[in-house]
């Protein structure tokens, strides 16, 4: 038996997810779909396709985000195999059949990611925000069209519901699995994640996930980006480019202030020129390295100056307000919450 879970907040994407399920599921042995309703006010029911009726259950969720949401889902699942489905990406047209053969593949193996193809514009160069999503498809082991055995979930306890975006929390369970003596595999199901619309200002909200990253630093210490298969970021730039500007903001402060020497004065005025410097190149650098690659229109390089500027201590400030919270935090402690009810079917 195989059940398939999607968290949802309702978003106009849903409906193309579950028209690209409907007519497939019944290829599934004792399929079942569970919608985890994780709307925060009760805006009606979600509209489910009559093909999938007979195959669906709607649970409520409590809000408190994707990690959280999930759990609700699998805990609920009667299925052996539990797909997690995020509610913005298209499965393909044969993603039921290939789900049955790479599960059948996977012999021992406690999880079988899919193929996320992320389509990007071709008659430009994509944006940042469409190349941060593009970079879905090389993720690993998340959650847009991820399968774990039952067993390994309940294993390692489910996801970690302090991750409440969906960002890092599907990589933390990987790597508790893994941890647990599971293999991961990738299979050759296919979903499209669209990019979808967002602000100008969408990479400052992003910055967010750098408390997240502060509570994986306290789980799994120094090294847990090569734990959990993670890239290398940006943090330390962040960090001496947010640096540098308080220098040189601070000397700015004390120049205008009366000093009683005049070497004083000279020697505030040095360092806060090296501070400038530093922060102007370090603020350089990263503009240009998110303008290069996108498409050079005057309004995306602006977002990207202005952005630029403000990311290093947005990022810092959230990594510090992340750490805060997680300095009492015991290692390896999994934070989930009781099973759910169905709310409809």
């Amino acid at each position: 038996m195989i059940s398939v879970v999607v968290p949802t907040l309702g978003r106009p994407s849903l409906a193309a997810l579950l028209d690209a399920l409907a007519g497939q599921l019944d290829e599934l042995p004792g399929a079942e779909l569970l919608l985890v309703d994780d709307r925060r006010d009760d805006t009606g029911e979600l509209a489910v396709p009559g093909a999938l009726a007979a195959y669906t259950k709607v649970l409520t969720g409590r809000g408190a985000g994707p990690a959280a949401a999930r759990n609700l889902g699998w805990r609920a699942a009667r299925g052996e195999w539990v797909v997690f489905l995020d509610d913005d990406v298209v499965p393909a047209p044969d993603w039921a059949r290939r789900l049955r053969v790479d599960l059948a593949a996977a012999g021992g193996a406690g999880g079988v990611q899919g193929v996320v193809d992320v389509p990007l514009p071709a008659h430009r160069r994509p944006t940042d925000w469409e190349r941060g999503t593009a970079g879905l498809a090389d993720g690993r082991w998340i959650t847009a069209d991820m399968a774990y055995r039952r067993t390994a979930l309940a294993a390692v306890g489910g996801f970690d519901e302090r991750f409440p975006r969906a960002y890092r929390e599907d990589a933390e369970l990987a790597h508790r699995v893994r941890r647990a003596g599971w293999d991961l595999v990738r299979g050759r199901r296919r979903v499209t994640h669209p990019v979808r619309p967002e602000g100008r200002w969408v990479s400052l909200r992003t910055q967010r996930g750098n408390a997240d990253d502060a509570l994986l630093r306290r789980l799994y210490g120094s090294g847990w980006r090569a734990a959990l298969d993670l890239p290398p970021g940006r943090r330390p730039r962040h960090v001496a480019v947010a640096a540098a500007g308080a220098v040189a903001l601070a000397a700015a402060a004390l120049t205008a202030a009366p000093l009683r020497s005049a070497r004083a004065r000279r020697a505030v005025g040095a360092g806060g020129g090296l501070a400038t410097l530093a922060w102007a190149a370090g603020t350089v650098e990263f503009t240009r390295a998110r303008v290069a690659p996108g498409p050079r229109t005057p309004g995306e390089a602006t977002t990207m100056l202005v952005t630029s500027v403000l990311i290093p201590p947005l990022a810092v400030a959230h990594w510090v307000r992340g750490w805060w919270r997680a300095r009492a935090v015991p290692a390896g402690a999994v934070v989930t919450a009781p099973a759910p009810g169905v709310k409809r079917c």
